[in-house]
Formats: C-alpha cells, structure tokens, sequence
C-alpha cells in the first residue's frame, strides 16, 4: 500500500508502507552473451538486491536458459523489476513463482539448493560430523582421517541449519549453488 503525502513542491511523494517480502522470479532468456549482465543490471541500477542467482540452459534445440533470482522487496518495486524485464529484448518470460504458488493455493514454490560443506577434525568432532551428516542425508564425497567434504541438497532452511551445526566441529568452508525453484502442480510457468 503506497501512500500519498504533499510536498513542497507540485507533484506528490509517494511513501511506500508495504513491508518487503522475499519472492522468488523464473525468467526465461535468450541464451547469449550479455543477457544476464543486462538482467542483473535492472536490479543494481536500481538498488536492489540479489539474495541467490541461478542460471543454466534448459532448452539446447531453442537456445534458452532459466534464470532463477531470490529478490526481497515491496510488491510494487518487484512489479516494477518485473516489468522492466518483460521489455527487455532477450526475456521471453517473467514469472513471480512466489505470488504463482500463492494464486494456486500454496504456500511456496518448490525450492532447492545444493551445497558443499568442509568439516576440518579429529577423533570426536569428526566422528560427530559424520553421524549429523548422515542424519541430514548428507552424502560423504570426499574424506581423510583430517577431514569430511559433504553435499547436501534441500530446502534453505535445512542447508543453513546443517552450516550451523557444523561450526563448532571445525566447519572451514561452504559453496552454495543458489536456489532451483519451479512452481508446484502439474502446469508449468
């Protein structure tokens, strides 16, 4: 909701009052050269922030790729970034899988992240890693008698748990790929 306050000048200052939300956009592209720069452009230009990015090819016959962002914002600044990506000349599709999974009567779209997670230990703190691995059905990938390398694949709340529980036995390092997300039931975007 956007209310209208007088300035001191003719034109009226909208002042937003609506609390940001995180919502989660599937725009499909073009695949080539510069049209994630342009896409990531619209958001920097403005201010706004990216909290997660995906990108890959999803269809190699029509060269297309699938842009996954995890953007916070008011409903009104997400319809603008919104808009602005549907008049950009490589989108062919921009879809608020957020507010499509609300339309369809769900809560969220379906939302995944992988990540590599390093626990450096010995003895006990090793050991423990490994039975808190096995109890998030993190898969072991690489290991020594000084060290465990995880993946773990799930929602974003089990991931940052999972990191959480592991800083005290000796986590040294996490990659994250970002969210996959598409939207719940048998249509498509």
């Amino acid at each position: 909701m956007t209310k209208k306050i007088q300035s001191g000048s003719a034109y009226f200052i909208t002042r937003d009052t609506e609390t940001p939300r995180t919502h989660v956009l599937s725009i499909i592209v073009n695949n080539e050269p510069g049209v994630l720069a342009r896409v990531i452009g619209l958001f920097s230009g403005r201010g706004y922030n990216i909290e997660s990015l995906t990108v890959s090819e999803t269809s190699h016959e029509k060269h297309l790729s699938r842009i996954t962002i995890v953007s916070s914002g008011t409903m009104q600044v997400l319809d603008q970034i919104k808009k602005l990506l549907e008049r950009s000349i490589p989108v062919h599709k921009v879809v608020d899988l957020t507010l499509l999974a609300e339309e369809r009567g769900h809560d969220k779209p379906i939302e995944r992240e992988l990540a590599l997670v390093k626990v450096a230990g010995l003895g006990n703190d090793r050991l423990e890693a490994m039975r808190l691995g096995d109890s998030f059905r993190a898969s072991v990938i690489d290991a020594s008698v000084e060290h465990v390398t995880f993946e773990i694949t799930g929602k974003l709340t089990k991931i940052e748990q999972f990191i959480q529980i592991m800083k005290p036995l000796g986590l040294v390092e996490v990659c994250r790929t970002g969210v996959a997300s598409m939207s719940r039931g048998k249509e498509g975007m």
